[in-house]
């Protein structure tokens, strides 16, 4: 996969003094000993699990990692590289092309407004080797200014491609300048339109090119940009989904602003022909193989999530509560497997609840409430750690207003309080100094001005190691945070640096840097660890200090280089300054199979037999001995040996229809929906429509073990997605055994409707672990009067290259993407 990374210099940085309440930074003195379960309720964390007692990962053979690196000024000095930029620049924008090609593109802009008019400078400079040296590259876009908005566009994959936008004054369209070798060369071209967004690549192949113009004209292009086709009016928002399919949704009236008015349309021939998929839409969002609608319920400002695993052929009303217009749903993460999918509560109440999806996205459990995320700015505080399977941190809003952090380890199923760092002491903030756990700063905090400069920091090849900043107390403080690590993905922590830093994972975990916040100061230091965070070195990588702006390595954390970034003041001058490190020749030897260790993730002992099942079954991972000075290398592939644990009713969520007593793992029907009619509206396959009443976690991986047997219930509902209005539909001829479904369906409804009238529906609470909220009935005639359904609303302002797995956009608006 392309690694395509951008970040922002400011040349100005002024420090903030922090004096500010921080909302709810005191907190409730006995949530800290609480944690959440499934359903969002609250127990003691006495009653916590095994799973929580976990020791910290310690030096594999009981050595001091602290001496295994001797004499290493020497060597980090002949491979310290030093540039200076000497151009008037405001801001820096870095881009690396490709994966482990070293190629990396900085762009520098000036810009300033001289009356109505915008007076800009950009300077474009190339690196082959990873930033040690630059070369002044400007004359290949003809000194042209380009638009900050859009910044570097790179290409998929190991492509090579790159597109710079240009600001050409009084155009009616703009200037482009395209590369196919990695910004060795650029042609320029002119656009035809002028961009709202930054062109979006096809992810599938890199020579197919979207764009919405300011008109809100959907353009395309299937040859890089020499040629390009309006293909539709009135776009709002465009998406790429799987197999090179194009989402976007649209307004036949010509406006976006009429959000519940939206049409979803897609196409599967790059604009050729159009298909409408559903109708009367606030927003839509791509999450993992799911593709979800935000849709008015027809009932004042009303909006309901529908979901489809198909492309948007056949639509199924999620069971989430509706939402009104002062409200919005976002995903928060999802795979091909589940959803977290976040509702916001009524009002601004700066919180909601998170709730977790089944395999098929349509029926969610109560994962945890009082989900810290504001309605002004979107700021979430949801952290997924990626090395490890099923593992969250995530904010809290307790009653009383302060913030605390919880984790999951089993994917939602129980949130607890992360374990104090048994090298750290309570803050002086809290109450009770026998009763503290760790609170991780996340974008909240950031939000809020607190002296966070990062937030938490996670690799996929980097197993078990989190990098945050925190606080230790009964509630997340305003005091000056310092910096956490644990190496088991949450279970325990270290306290590894003291104050705010600036913080990469390098050589998959084998090595960490540090570099200390402070914008007054010019600094001059490095730290760094090859022991996962228990000892730190430092190091002098410059004579002339310099006023730190960003720490820069390549994406995928496979990288041995770092760039520290700043610049030098004088009287005179001030200029970017970028200082690149080269750790390869630190680690002088390349790591064997005596340096590594087997560890089994979600376990305290390895021998166990039983110790280490999460989600139905145990993965070891061979993982650096911390006393191992060694290089991973850029081909260092994880190893791990998944095994499979006997199924118990514990891998199993309760289904539609079903709860469970607290303390007990059996699946019972609830008694109130016996003999009723079901308001679970699936419309189509029919192992959809029966269930024993449990159904395995999304995910899960046990095998034998507990034997299911229960009668199977026929779920099937008078009641159908109406998404879409069918004569919107392309023309197709549809299957004749489809037809009579239809008809069948039809008849049914109507010999309901005369025996028992007229039909309402109720809320059902299923044993506290998801919620059914109201749908009407479908009559027999609201398909064919594009009765609409549900969904959740979007900024029209935000389009993403392809589908992502972390949400946050604009408050007010459904974050779906």
């Amino acid at each position: 996969m392309a690694r395509q990374w951008h970040f922002i210099l400011a040349l100005f940085l002024f420090p903030a003094v922090y004096s500010l309440d921080f909302g709810g930074t005191r907190v409730s003195r006995t949530a800290h000993s609480l944690h959440m379960n499934a359903a969002g309720k609250i127990r003691s964390a006495v009653e916590s699990s095994h799973q929580h007692t976990i020791k910290k990962r310690s030096a594999d053979d009981g050595g001091d990692t602290c001496k295994g690196l001797q004499g290493y000024n020497d060597k980090l000095s002949n491979n310290t590289h030093i540039s200076t930029f000497n151009d008037l620049s405001g801001s820096v924008a870095l881009a690396w092309i490709g994966d482990g090609t070293g190629v990396v593109l900085a762009l520098t802009t000036f810009q300033m407004p001289i009356f109505l008019l915008r007076f800009g400078q950009s300077r474009l400079y190339r690196s082959e080797d990873y930033g040690k040296t630059f070369e002044d590259v400007t004359y290949l876009i003809n000194n042209t200014f380009i638009s900050t908005e859009f910044g570097i566009a790179i290409g998929p994959e190991n492509s090579g491609k790159v597109i710079l936008t240009g600001d050409v004054s009084g155009s009616s369209g703009s200037r482009i300048f395209l590369s196919s070798d990695f910004g060795k060369s650029f042609s320029s071209l002119d656009l035809p339109f002028n961009p709202r967004m930054q062109i979006m690549y096809n992810p599938e192949n890199s020579n197919i090119l979207v764009a919405i113009s300011l008109k809100n004209e959907l353009w395309i292009s299937g040859n890089f940009a020499a040629t390009w086709k309006k293909i539709y009016e009135a776009v709002c928002v465009v998406k790429w989904g799987e197999d090179n399919t194009l989402f976007f949704s649209t307004n036949l009236n010509g406006s976006c602003y009429d959000r519940g008015q939206l049409v979803l349309m897609k196409s599967v021939d790059h604009g050729e022909t159009f298909k409408t998929i559903a109708e009367k839409i606030y927003s839509f969002g791509i999450g993992g193989r799911f593709l979800f609608a935000s849709v008015m319920t027809g009932t004042g400002m009303m909006r309901m999530i529908h979901v489809s695993t198909d492309q948007g052929e056949e639509w199924n009303i999620a069971q989430l509560p509706p939402v009104g217009h002062e409200q919005f749903y976002s995903i928060l993460a999802a795979n091909d497997e589940m959803v977290f999918m976040h509702v916001d509560e009524p009002g601004d109440s700066g919180f909601g609840t998170i709730y977790v999806s089944d395999d098929r996205g349509m029926v969610y459990s109560k994962s945890l409430e009082r989900h810290l995320y504001t309605a002004t700015g979107g700021d979430n505080d949801f952290t997924n750690v990626t090395s490890l399977r099923g593992v969250y941190m995530a904010s809290v809003l307790a009653e009383d207003d302060s913030v605390q952090t919880v984790v999951t380890f089993d994917q939602g199923g129980e949130w607890v309080p992360l374990k104090k760092p048994e090298n750290s002491q309570c803050d002086s903030t809290a109450k009770d100094t026998n009763k503290c756990s760790l609170h991780i700063h996340a974008s909240y905090s950031i939000s809020m001005k607190l002296n966070v400069p990062m937030l938490p920091l996670t690799e996929p090849n980097a197993v078990g190691l989190i990098i945050a900043h925190g606080s230790v107390g009964d509630a997340i403080s305003v005091l000056t945070p310092d910096v956490y690590v644990s190496d088991d993905g949450g279970y325990t922590w270290l306290r590894a640096l003291k104050g705010p830093h600036h913080y990469a994972i390098l050589d998959s975990g084998g090595l960490l840097v540090a570099v200390e916040h402070n914008p007054n100061v010019p600094i001059s230091e490095i730290k760094f660890s090859t022991d996962e965070g228990q000892c730190w070195h430092v190091y002098n990588f410059t004579e002339e200090k310099i006023y730190f702006t960003g720490l820069a390595s390549e994406p995928g954390a496979h990288s041995m280089n770092v760039s520290i970034w700043g610049y030098r003041d004088s009287l005179l001058s001030q200029y970017w300054v970028s200082i690149t490190i080269d750790f390869k020749e630190l680690l002088t030897r390349d790591c064997d199979d005596n340096d590594y260790v087997q560890w089994l993730a979600h376990s305290d002992d390895i021998s166990d037999p039983t110790d280490g099942c999460m989600l139905g079954y145990k993965e070891r991972f061979l993982r650096l001995k911390k006393d191992s000075v060694c290089w991973n290398g850029r081909d260092y592939v994880i190893t791990k040996q998944p095994t499979p644990c006997t199924c118990t009713l514990d891998d199993f969520l309760c289904d539609f229809g079903y709860y469970r007593k607290e303390n007990s793992s059996e699946c019972l029907e609830q008694l109130e929906l016996k003999g009723h009619d079901l308001e679970f509206c699936i419309h189509g396959k029919k192992e959809h429509l029966q269930t024993n009443g449990y159904r395995k976690i999304p995910g899960d991986k046990c095998e034998g073990g507990q034997n299911i047997e229960r009668k199977v219930t026929d779920m099937r509902k008078k009641c159908v997605s109406d998404l879409l209005d069918p004569q919107l539909q392309t023309q197709e001829a549809e299957k004749p055994k489809h037809s009579a479904v239809i008809i069948v369906a039809v008849i049914a409804v109507l010999l309901i409707g005369c025996v028992a009238g007229a039909l309402f529906v109720k809320k059902y609470v299923c044993g506290g672990r998801f919620l059914v909220h109201r749908y009407s009935v479908l009559q027999h005639n609201a398909e064919a009067n594009g009765i609409d359904g549900l969904d959740e609303p979007l900024d029209t302002n935000v389009v993403t290259p392809h589908p992502k797995v972390s949400f946050h956009e604009d408050s007010d608006e459904d974050l779906l993407e």
